[in-house]
Order: structure tokens, then C-alpha cells, then sequence
């Protein structure tokens, strides 16, 4: 009987380990439930990531159906908050920018706390993060979820065209030789153009804005693809706010395109990525909402994203092998941060309405 005993004792401790945790068991459940709702809606820029790699890497692990509407971030959330004024609540989820979210979404009221849906294992787990926890950007810290956290450069240029000797500070990009050569998304409607807008009247003051903007004549663009395009072909060799996926892609194709970091009389910055995370309230599909942003929080996705889009992402366990150095914060230095809730809601604000107003003016 001695021996029996003995022999048990292995597998009765092991019993513990076999058995499923309580954070794993609610993890499951909410799967299921997501599972039997079977779509989540999803507002977000018009992003071929999501659409070639994001979109199809969760429906095939969840099986869950993903309805994504596209468009600027400004112009979706207007028509979302118009739908929502007509009693219809169409969206579940919001992968909105840094001003559409927090001056439009947040204080408008059209989100619930998220922070209490996240609850997978691998997202509630402090060690997985690089602060030690989730990073939230509003004052309560349980809306807005932010998942990146990567150093800005100041501005994409063509190799074939232009040695970067000749862009060493912001006064170089003044220089008459590059009149009627810079591209720039739109600047005088939300977006990367104005927000690149402000961080130059920030940075350098009105003056500079009026001589970059006006003086040098920019090719002014609400089209993505012919901002990067211009630049691949040279016409337009130095672009203020190409996208780091549209030019990637160009990369491979063989173009020699690089990012300028940092100029002087201009700071690096870190930026808090292509969205912010928060969910709908009154969320037609929220088992599987609460499904997509936990998964959106975890190491698959974020590694999706990072390679593809060239981000530095807040996970520890997120493979960054594959980005530039320049892009990783470095832990010796103090950024600006353009995810500051502050910098967003009053001074990106300020400094973007003041540089709208002085182009819109001319």
C-alpha cells in the first residue's frame, strides 16, 4: 500500500498544473460567446495591412468574421457620430487616430472603458509589456489603449535625387533648390498633414510654416499612394508624410528610399503608432469585440503589425530584430511624445489650428 501511495503522489501533484486557470477558463468563455456572435465591426484607416494581414490572420484563428470600414479618421468618426444621433450603433470597435480619438471619441462619449475587457492571459500579464502593464492615454487611464511606441522621422527623401548631406536641419528643407519638390498630405483638414503641420509650427514657429508650406510650393495631396509614388519617381524627392508601409513596399521594389530621423532644430519625437485602440459603447457584437481588442493586444497581431508597418510596438515579446534601430526608443533619452493625452487634446491642437488657419489664409 506504501508503494501505491508513493506512486500516486507524481500524479496528484500534478494535478494543479493540468487544470485549466480561471483567467484561461473567462478567456475561453468570451471566445466562445464571440465565436456564436460570429462578426465584429471595425472602424480603422484604409490600411492594407489590416485588410492583407491583420483581417485574415484573426478570422482564421477565431473564425469570427471581420466587417472593416475604411476611410480618414476624421470623416468616419463624423459619419459615425451622425449614425449615432439617429439611435443606430453599427461599430464595435475603433482603431482611430490620435485626434479623431481623443477630442472626438473620448470626450463626445461614444466609448466605453476598455481596460476591464481586457482579459486574455498573455495581455493581463505585466511582463509581456515594456512599462511592466497595459499603457492607457486618457487621465483615467481605462478608455484608450495604446500599443506603440516608435521614433518619428522627420521627413522620407529619394537617394537618386538627393544626398542626405544636403538635409543635415529644418533650415536645409528651406532651401530654394527644393521649391516645388516636397509632398505633404493635406495640412488644412484632420490627418498626418496637419498634424505634421503643427509639429513645425511647434517646433520652428509660423514663419517656418509659411516658407515650407507656401514659399516652397509643396505638391499638397489627400492621396496617399501619389505622395509615395511622386517620391519613387523623384518628381517630388522629399515627402513630409509618406507612410512607412506605403514606402516599404517600395523599398523591395528596388527604389532608394530612405527616412531622415532627425534634423537639427527639430527633435526627434515617438509616436503612439497608426491607432489607438478603444470600443464602441452600445457595441452590436461585444463577445466578439472583446475578442478582436484582446487579440489586437497580443504578440500575434503586434508582431504582424510591426513588421509590416515598421512599428516599435509596447510587448516585450514582440520579435524587433527586423526594424531600424532609429525606430526602437533608445532608454538613455527623453522624446516628446505625441501620444501625450495633454500634447493631443490642447497643444498638437493648438499648434495644428494655428498652422491651418495661417495656410488656409494665404
Amino acid at each position: 500500500m506504501k508503494n501505491a501511495w508513493m506512486l500516486l503522489l507524481p500524479l496528484l501533484s500534478a494535478a494543479p498544473v493540468l487544470a485549466q486557470t480561471p483567467d484561461q477558463k473567462k478567456w475561453d468563455d468570451i471566445v466562445a460567446a464571440g465565436k456564436r456572435e460570429g462578426k465584429v465591426v471595425i472602424v480603422g484607416s484604409p490600411d492594407p495591412v489590416m485588410r492583407a494581414d491583420v483581417i485574415p490572420a484573426f478570422q482564421k484563428r477565431y473564425g469570427i468574421q471581420v466587417a472593416y470600414i475604411a476611410g480618414g479618421s476624421g470623416e468616419i468618426v463624423s459619419r459615425m457620430r451622425v449614425e449615432r444621433s439617429t439611435g443606430l450603433y453599427s461599430v464595435d470597435v475603433y482603431m482611430s487616430g490620435n485626434d479623431s480619438t481623443v477630442n472626438v471619441l473620448y470626450p463626445e462619449k461614444m466609448i466605453d472603458p476598455i481596460k476591464p475587457l481586457l482579459v486574455a492571459p498573455d495581455v493581463v500579464d505585466g511582463s509581456k509589456w515594456k512599462s511592466g502593464k497595459l499603457s492607457f492615454v486618457d487621465p483615467e487611464q481605462k478608455y484608450i489603449l495604446r500599443l506603440f511606441s516608435t521614433v518619428t522621422g522627420a521627413v522620407y527623401v529619394n537617394l537618386d535625387f538627393i544626398r542626405l548631406e544636403e538635409l543635415r536641419t529644418a533650415e536645409d528643407l528651406l532651401n530654394p533648390r527644393w521649391k516645388g519638390k516636397i509632398s505633404t498630405e493635406d495640412p488644412t483638414i484632420s490627418g498626418s498633414g496637419s498634424n505634421s503641420a503643427g509639429r513645425f509650427y511647434a517646433d520652428l514657429g509660423p514663419e517656418f510654416v509659411k516658407k515650407l508650406y507656401i514659399d516652397q510650393t509643396p505638391l499638397i495631396s489627400r492621396d496617399r499612394r501619389l505622395l509615395s509614388d511622386s517620391l519613387a519617381r523623384g518628381t517630388y524627392p522629399i515627402c513630409l508624410t509618406c507612410r512607412a508601409d506605403d514606402v516599404a513596399d517600395l523599398q523591395k521594389a528596388g527604389f532608394r528610399l530612405t527616412e531622415i530621423f532627425e534634423l537639427d532644430g527639430m527633435p526627434s519625437r515617438i509616436r503612439p503608432g497608426p491607432f489607438l485602440l478603444t470600443v464602441a459603447n452600445k457595441a452590436p457584437n461585444p463577445n466578439a469585440a472583446q475578442v478582436f481588442i484582446n487579440w489586437m493586444a497580443g504578440k500575434e497581431a503586434l508582431e504582424i503589425y510591426s513588421r509590416r508597418y515598421e512599428q516599435a510596438t509596447l510587448r516585450t515579446d514582440v520579435d524587433e530584430s527586423h526594424l531600424d534601430p532609429h525606430l526602437v526608443p533608445r532608454a538613455d533619452r527623453t522624446y516628446p511624445d505625441d501620444g501625450d493625452f495633454g500634447w493631443i487634446s490642447v497643444g498638437r491642437r493648438e499648434n495644428t489650428d494655428k498652422a491651418r488657419a495661417l495656410l488656409k489664409a494665404r
